[in-house]
């Protein structure tokens, strides 16, 4: 009998003891689930929290418009007091995030779990699918450390990677509404010019390039580039013919890479050599980081032979040092092999919106301002440069303000090796007066490092005119230029535009009728035709361009509105008039371009007898010109220029704008006096390739 009650009381404590050790770890404990039995606490706790996230968890209006499907992870912990607190959050969404930390914050205090009886830390991970909806959850208790000892923090930035992999989605075309620019090359601008310039549009179309989010307004960039898809169903297929080489898109991030070609190959029939050809190859990557700051970044790496009259302008460019050549629009070249050059380009901008109504950029690339061809104001026909722009808008007014960092690359203003550095403020104000007038404002001011001044902290204020600065640093401290524009919308399908320049002027001397070297002036009319004579998609455009001689010079060597040797307004500097008449066309993936100048300049003769300035070199002191008064549009040596080109090809990937190209242009350039440098020549250059088309070439100098 006695061992039968010792082997009882064996067996009772054995279970009392199992009983314990069951009991030793308990979950944190909610009020209405105090009476369950100690199986069901974990469970009644699982889903006593999810009924509170359920319950009062607001799921962020911006997640209800993208249609997001995911999910949201939420790691935390019950103290030794019973309180709730986030430790950590994963989701698509900051908004997301920040809503979770809301909801826990409001969890009522609860019986804190205990270990062997005591009261201790809990922590739980948790996956809450989104959309909010109904669902068994069971949280994870992570209060223990894993094999390796790592807490349970440690547990959980371990997956970070995965996280990120997991939180990719399917690119969907970013650069459409993004601050990004849109690449500026005059044929890809016609598509969607119309666009932009209907009557009653609140649109500013002077300042280029334009960012895709303004042109998004106005015109359908995303659809249009969906109707040009191609069915192309591998990898390689999609990627030469639709896509970007490599496109990701995250939760806050996005970016694309894509080659950069030039590849092609032409004849000038009236140079020594064979053929004339471009090799470039680079790359594009561009991107955004959250809603507002976006990156560009290019590189190109070329070397190019071209038709001989721009291989001569090109070396008649030469910057300071042992390099032969500038190529026009692209950057100072070494020599290749025996008579071709060798040029890296590279371009970049990071572009930030503070708030809806301003863009700020920095940068090394090109700006312009105009509606035209041409611009007198600023133009993209030089090498890129560094920049600093603000464009600001508000009910019927865009206001641009550029600031830029030049180089003056002439051997006589060379210090030390260095080339000279002179800065440019611009300011271009424009409003929409009506629904179908536009006026615009311009202010300019060129200044350079005098008396070791740097960049002059006067010209930072974004509001003030320029002219009254100048004017108070002294007379040799700047040169400054003003300028007005308009635009008129005679109907949806034509529109007129013009452009003033002033860089000097003297009431006087016009009222002395004697033609006085000190009105330095230029203006330019044009019109625009959109769906000429009812054909879809064809723009037609005549424009004419008069500069007086010495526009945009200065009697102090470096002060003359230019860079690298080049114009910053127009690409011929001053002393000519011109008529330009432009054709774009396009249908699905094929594009035709047309264009005709006839033009007549005043160019210097410098044959050792005459070497008088004409007014037509920016880049010359107007000091040595040959008289005050009588002085024309045209004197000097003057030249007639007539040059036509043509081009069509197919667009190859419209989300790279790599183009298939053939082009076909003549020139004639016909000077009265022939001289060393300028004489009769007549080029016929033909070239065949292909092509990333992402800037204006000129090559109708």
């Amino acid at each position: 009998m006695k061992k039968l009650f010792v082997f009882i009381l064996l067996i009772f404590e054995l279970h009392t003891y199992a009983q314990e050790a069951l009991q030793l770890d308990k979950a944190p404990v909610f009020l209405d689930c105090e009476n369950l039995e100690i199986d069901a606490l974990q469970y009644c706790f699982d889903n006593k929290v999810f009924s509170l996230i359920y319950e009062n968890l607001k799921v962020p209006q911006k997640v209800f418009d993208e249609n997001y499907s995911g999910k949201l992870v939420v790691l935390f912990e019950v103290d030794k007091e019973g309180q709730f607190r986030v430790l950590y959050t994963d989701a698509m969404y900051q908004e997301l995030k920040d809503e979770a930390l809301r909801v826990f914050s409001e969890f009522p205090k609860v019986k804190p779990g205990t270990y062997n009886g005591r009261p201790t830390f809990k922590q739980y991970s948790m996956e809450i699918k989104i959309p909010l909806e109904k669902q068994q959850v069971a949280t994870k208790d992570l209060s223990k450390t894993d094999e390796y000892g790592n807490s349970p923090i440690e547990q959980q930035v371990k997956k970070e990677i995965d996280s990120l992999n997991q939180t990719l989605v399917p690119y969907k075309d970013r650069e459409f509404n993004s601050q990004l620019n849109i690449p500026f090359t005059h044929s890809y601008y016609s598509k969607f010019d119309r666009s932009m310039n209907l009557v009653g549009t609140n649109s500013h179309t002077a300042a280029k390039p334009f960012l895709y989010d303004e042109v998004s307004n106005y015109q359908d960039l995303e659809a249009e580039k969906k109707s040009l898809l191609q069915d192309r169903q591998t990898w390689a297929g999609r990627k030469l013919w639709n896509e970007h080489l490599v496109q990701l898109q995250g939760k806050d991030y996005w970016f694309t890479i894509d080659p950069i070609f030039d590849l092609q190959v032409g004849k000038d029939f009236d140079a020594d050599f064979d053929t004339t050809f471009n090799n470039t190859r680079g790359f594009l990557i561009q991107g955004g980081l959250g809603k507002n700051l976006n990156f560009y970044s290019s590189f190109f790496e070329s070397q190019g032979r071209f038709a001989q009259y721009v291989n001569s302008y090109a070396e008649s460019l030469k910057a300071y040092g042992p390099d032969p050549a500038i190529i026009p629009g692209r950057g100072i070249a070494k020599a290749f092999k025996d008579d071709a050059y060798d040029y890296p380009v590279a371009e970049a901008y990071l572009s930030y919106t503070p708030a809806k109504f301003i863009n700020l950029q920095f940068g090394h690339g090109k700006n312009f301002i105009g509606d035209g061809y041409r611009s007198l104001f600023q133009s993209d026909v030089t090498n890129p440069h560094t920049f600093f722009k603000i464009n600001t808008k508000f009910w019927k007014i865009k206001y641009t303000n550029t600031w830029t960092w030049l180089k003056d690359v002439r051997p006589e203003v060379v210090e030390d090796d260095a080339f000279l550095t002179k800065y440019i403020a611009n300011h271009y104000l424009s409003w929409n007066v009506s629904k179908r007038l536009n006026i615009g404002l311009f202010e300019s001011v060129i200044w350079a490092n005098t008396n070791n001044r740097g960049f002059d902290v006067n010209y930072l204020n974004p509001i003030i005119f320029f002219r009254a600065i100048e004017f108070e640093t002294g007379q040799g401290a700047g040169n400054a230029i003003l300028g007005a524009s308009a635009k008129y919308k005679v109907n949806d399908n034509v529109n007129l535009y013009g452009q003033f320049i002033l860089d000097e002027f003297s009431l006087n001397d016009i009222k002395g009728g004697e033609k006085s070297w000190k009105n330095k002036y230029g203006y330019q009319i044009g019109v625009k035709y959109y769906n000429a004579f009812k054909v879809d998609n064809l723009m037609l455009q005549a424009e004419y361009n008069r500069v007086r001689p010495y526009t945009y010079s200065h009697n102090t060597i470096v002060l003359n509105y230019g860079h690298a040797n080049q114009s910053m307004a127009h690409l011929w500097g001053a002393n000519f008039s011109e008529l330009v008449l432009i054709g774009h066309y396009f249908y699905n993936r094929w594009f035709a371009d047309a264009k005709f100048i006839f033009g007549t300049r005043g160019l210097d003769f410098n044959d050792g007898t005459d070497n008088f300035s004409y007014g037509g070199d920016i880049y010359r002191d107007y000091n040595d010109r040959p008289s005050d008064t009588g002085i024309e549009v045209g004197q000097g040596n003057k030249t007639n220029t007539f040059y036509a080109e043509l081009q069509s090809g197919y667009l190859i990937n419209p989300s790279t704008n790599l183009k298939l190209f053939t082009n076909i242009s003549y020139r004639s350039f016909n000077p009265e006096a022939q001289t060393i440098s300028k004489f009769d020549n007549n080029t016929f250059w033909i070239s065949i390739g292909v092509r990333t088309d992402l800037f204006n070439w000129y090559f109708d100098f």
